[in-house]
């Protein structure tokens, strides 16, 4: 058989892999509960890489080695392991399934030569695989569908392809047929081959007669593939049109092909708990995917030694940078410049392989290595051993959704937390950590309560530190209904020079959004001009704790009159008057509380829509309308207002409404005033703060 087809493409042959292909980089990414765990410890074991497979039960895979992942049997961070499979070498790295750990995936997709996305058979999950279709369709990655559990599915699947084709700006292809036995799953047909196949516990499948009853399926779908490839090969079409039967090569090469240039998703079945289809699963990989070339020219790599860090860890070892090598390469001890202006020596150079590290002295284009101890590398850098590197496009961490106030139990380990929540927002930047200076408060944000949760986890397992964590508090307001002038003295004699400041004020709401104004009307020198900032100065910081101790906002403030002493008046006497004036004052303005609005973007499938509308209504918020999502068939955008208290569990339970795949951002828009039980609980929960 020879390598080209008759108008020159490649033939992908069934004997033999892409020319020069080098190492390969495949990310395994899904939902959770889609099994792929499970089919990283399958292609582990078919290629040599382990004597046994590990279960998720019994807590002994590659994958999914933490002490986070196998208390929850989840994945929470992407598990990487190098293996080799007739003389090439490849890094599968299983991502997280959760939408919550979603960054992590897509950095490793933004340097993977192509993904595998696993998904149930079962069809009212489809919509689970949307984010993960998406997120490759728009950073241009090739991938393939391979349908996991397949031995347990109880519909069909061209009715699960109907339900994802929508989700896919690529069109699915289907490689291969069920061939079933008393409604259980047993076997396949390849369509490129028209090949009957009996799947075989733990071993190779069989081929086997081509099934009775299955054959007009078979000529249907195959017909339905050879017309999806023909849309990308005039050829074929033409061979289509004229009721030519193409040629197997033909075939082969257009599937390897179109994979390779993003133009079509082939489908493919089986059950890695059984290696059934995992065998198919690494042909497939091994004949159409991209080679590293091909990756780099996507990224915009122009030659020279390139690599991309796609995470970073710590640990008793100290820091590793897990790097792509793009171009050229890189050798242990080389000096690494990054595009921001980092650079370090590598301190040591690893494949990875679950939790354990394999060291190599260098690393050629398309190895994914381990690069130890450079401290000023961060996830996302474009590393080279050039000064003067551009910097690779990178994915842009998502805003957080959801947050903690956090705090230690031993005041001295505060500097310790400080530096630990440092590393791990390093480690992953979908997390966020900021200070509160008005609340006093230490919040740790991110992407819903499990990554929260993993990573609370992660400071008392790395770094011994178990925190209080909480609901973050609410910045209250408050603002006044009334209209008051009154009078302040402060008087005050103790030896040698008083202290005196006699003031009249006015204090007046203003409208809301107005903030503070301060007005001097003083006529005829009743105060000096010196002592009128000190006065401005009091009310301030009067102002800074209200009636119900929060800030007072959008009030006006004048100063009417006053009087002084030649001696005893001083600028420290002002600013005492100032502030007795305003605490005496505000108890009697009919002080009001105000609330922060948020202005709330829910973006979700649209069957939730109306589940949406009533949590919005359920937490005292207001619908604005929706609109379709930009780029997500399927999807609507829910414009709302909600109270900045309510927004606390949203994303708990918009999760729960969605499959997991619900999100929103929200900004301030607004303060409103607050009465009645929600005032009287916002109160009571402060006090007790």
């Amino acid at each position: 058989m020879s390598d080209t087809n008759a108008h020159g493409s490649k033939t992908g042959r069934p004997d033999g892999g892409p020319r020069n292909a080098g190492p390969r980089m495949i990310a395994i990414v899904g939902p959770y509960g889609s099994g792929k765990t499970t089919l990283l410890e399958s292609l582990l074991h078919m290629s040599g890489a382990t004597t046994r497979k590990g279960s998720l039960t019994a807590g002994n895979t590659v994958g999914d080695s933490s002490a986070e992942a196998r208390a929850r049997q989840m994945s929470t961070e992407p598990n990487t392991a190098v293996t080799t499979w007739l003389g090439d070498q490849y890094a599968f790295v299983d991502c997280p399934g959760s939408i919550e750990f979603l960054n992590d995936t897509l950095a490793v997709i933004a340097a993977a030569d192509a993904a595998v996305v696993v998904t149930e058979p079962d069809p009212a999950k489809a919509q689970m695989l949307q984010p993960f279709l998406k997120a490759l369709d728009d950073a241009g990655v090739p991938h393939l569908v391979f349908v996991n559990k397949i031995d347990k599915a109880q519909g069909q699947i061209r009715d699960l392809l109907s339900d994802l084709q929508p989700m896919s700006a690529t069109p699915l292809v289907l490689r291969q047929v069920p061939i079933r036995e008393n409604g259980v799953v047993t076997g396949y047909v390849d369509l490129a081959l028209e090949r009957a196949h009996v799947y075989r516990e733990h071993a190779p499948s069989e081929v086997v007669e081509m099934p009775a009853g299955i054959a007009d399926r078979e000529r249907e779908a195959r017909f339905q593939m050879l017309e999806k490839l023909a849309d990308y090969d005039d050829h074929l079409m033409e061979e289509l049109l004229s009721d030519i039967e193409p040629p197997a090569d033909e075939i082969f090469a257009d599937l390897a092909r179109e994979l390779r240039e993003g133009l079509i998703v082939p489908v493919l079945i089986g059950s890695a708990e059984r290696d059934h289809g995992v065998r198919r699963l690494l042909k497939t990989l091994r004949h159409d995917t991209p080679a590293v070339a091909a990756t780099a020219a996507r990224l915009g790599v122009v030659g020279g030694d390139v690599a991309q860090v796609i995470r970073t860890s710590h640990s008793g070892q100290g820091k590793l940078s897990l790097a792509r090598v793009l171009s050229g390469s890189l050798k242990d001890g080389a000096t690494v410049y990054s595009a921001g202006g980092g650079e370090g020596r590598i301190g040591g150079m690893f494949h990875p392989f679950g939790d354990k590290l394999a060291k190599v002295a260098a690393a050629a284009a398309g190895d994914l290595v381990a690069l130890g101890r450079l401290d000023a590398v961060h996830t996302g850098d474009t590393l080279s051993t050039a000064k003067g590197v551009a910097a690779l496009k990178r994915p842009a961490a998502p805003e957080p959704v959801h947050a903690l106030a956090i705090a230690v139990a031993d005041r001295k380990d505060e500097v310790k937390l400080t530096a630990a929540l440092a590393k791990l927002a390093e480690e992953d930047p979908s997390l966020a950590v900021r200070h509160d200076a008005e609340l006093h408060e230490l919040v740790l944000a991110g992407q819903g309560e499990i990554h929260l949760k993993v990573a609370l986890d992660r400071l008392a397992s790395k770094f011994g530190l178990k925190v209080t964590a909480r609901a973050p508090r609410v910045p209250y307001r408050e603002t006044i209904r009334g209209r008051l002038t009154q009078h302040a003295r402060h008087k005050k004699q103790s030896g040698g020079h008083g202290q005196f400041a006699d003031i009249t004020v006015e204090i007046r709401p203003l409208p809301r959004g107005e903030g503070f104004v301060f007005e001097d009307r003083v006529t005829g020198g009743a105060v000096p001009r010196q002592f009128i900032p000190s006065v401005e100065k009091g009310v301030r910081e009067a102002l800074e704790k209200g009636a119900f101790g929060f800030p007072v906002v959008d009030v006006a403030v004048a100063l009417l009159d006053g009087k002084y002493h030649d001696v005893d008046s001083s600028n420290e006497a002002f600013i005492i008057a100032g502030r007795l004036a305003i605490h005496e004052a505000l108890p009697n303005c009919a002080p009001v509380l105000l609330e922060p609005v948020m202005a709330v973007e829910i973006a979700v499938p649209s069957a939730a829509t109306s589940a949406v509308n009533g949590m919005v209504s359920g937490r005292r918020g207001h619908i604005l309308g929706f609109d379709a999502r930009e780029g997500w068939p399927g999807w609507d955008v829910v414009k709302a207002q909600l109270p900045q208290s309510e927004l606390q569990s949203l994303i708990v339970e918009l999760r729960s409404a969605t499959q997991g795949v619900g999100s929103y951002t929200a900004r301030f828009d607004h303060l409103a005033e607050l009465v009645g039980r929600p005032a009287d609980a916002a109160l009571a929960h402060a006090r007790a703060a």
